[in-house]
């Protein structure tokens, strides 16, 4: 095992829990979120309908697509989950904010975007459930 296996494995393990929190906060209220119901209706109030059912996609896709990435499984699925997450992000959220998080900007997005597409390119790493089913 190299350096790089074990950065890779912090990038996705970080990465990957973040996502996972982001959807449990949407499916179950967790660390401050506000469930399916309350995102739903939230959703709503942005023009995406039907709320709860889009709630549920949305905190499904993080969720899954955490696990995955963070297991380093299936990397570039886990990856393009998390990417199509932000891509609604941008565009239905934080996109006419500008660059900077502090404005509710685009920054974190972007930043979870990159590193996604980054892994998925390089691959997951030796310390991986990829690398361990590549036998």
């Amino acid at each position: 095992m190299m350096l790089a296996d074990y950065g890779l494995l912090l990038i996705r393990v970080i990465i990957g829990v973040t996502m996972m929190g982001h959807g449990a906060q949407k499916l179950f209220g967790w660390f401050g979120g506000y469930g399916v119901k309350g995102t739903g209706g939230w959703f709503e109030s942005i023009g995406m309908r039907p709320g709860v059912a889009m709630a549920l996609l949305a905190g499904m896709t993080e969720l899954i697509g955490g696990l995955l990435f963070g297991l380093g499984l299936f990397t570039w699925v886990g990856a393009a989950l998390i990417v199509g997450t932000m891509l609604v992000a941008i565009v239905k959220v934080h996109g006419a904010n500008g660059y900077w998080v502090t404005q509710n900007g685009i920054e974190y997005n972007v930043i979870l975007v990159v590193t996604a597409i980054g892994v998925a390119l390089i691959g997951a790493g030796s310390i991986s459930l990829d690398a361990l089913l590549q036998g």
